[in-house]
């Protein structure tokens, strides 16, 4: 305890087995009771500043909801933990998860444009669009022209960056602008969690 209270830094705490959200509140209880505890401006439980806890295993949009949950309902802070970036984050949120995948869709071969596309067989759900793009937007919903259909000029997508030249600029304020959802995420972190 002496070691860990008289250096000049901060020792991290990485449990890495059992439940999380159940090993993690017992970590933190047993590292309150020996290194040392307070409370913040919001009544919750903060452990001596030379002391915090990183989890990493298995931690996954609904592991990390469920960990803060049950660290707020015993009193302790989300602020003594960080959660690090495990094989749940990199691999459970992906863009399947997300409905979400950049693909070629055309190329260009000695001057010929050629139509790029996969259409598994095992998947029909992963069918990508093929050949010259335009995204349209039509009764409030997006619409995807190909082909011949496609029409650049009127398309809502736009070129950036293109051979190595930046062709539009735009501030942080327009691209989370476009980027808002009128709904919330399903997994927002409950309120007690969020306010820890």
């Amino acid at each position: 305890k002496e070691l860990v209270l008289g250096r000049d830094g901060v020792l991290v705490v990485r449990p890495d087995s059992g439940d999380p959200a159940t090993t993690a509140l017992k970590c933190l209880e047993i590292l309150g009771e020996k290194i040392g505890m307070s409370e913040n401006t919001k009544g919750y439980k903060m452990l001596d500043p030379h002391v915090r806890m990183i989890w990493g295993d298995g931690i996954d949009y609904e592991s990390l909801q469920e960990i803060l949950s049950t660290i707020a309902a015993a009193g302790w802070s989300s602020d003594n933990m960080a959660f690090g970036s495990g094989g749940g984050l990199l691999q459970k949120l992906n863009r399947d998860t997300q409905k979400c995948a950049f693909k070629c869709a055309m190329a260009v071969v000695d001057g010929e444009e050629r139509e790029v596309f996969k259409d598994p067989i095992t998947d029909p759900g992963k069918k990508s669009k093929k050949g010259r793009l335009s995204v349209h937007q039509v009764d409030g919903g997006w619409v995807t022209k190909m082909g011949a259909e496609a029409d650049e000029a009127t398309s809502a997508i736009q070129p950036v960056y293109e051979n190595g030249v930046l062709l539009s600029e735009c501030t942080w304020a327009e691209v989370t602008g476009r980027a808002a959802i009128a709904s919330p995420s399903p997994y927002v972190i409950p309120e007690a969690a969020a306010e820890a």
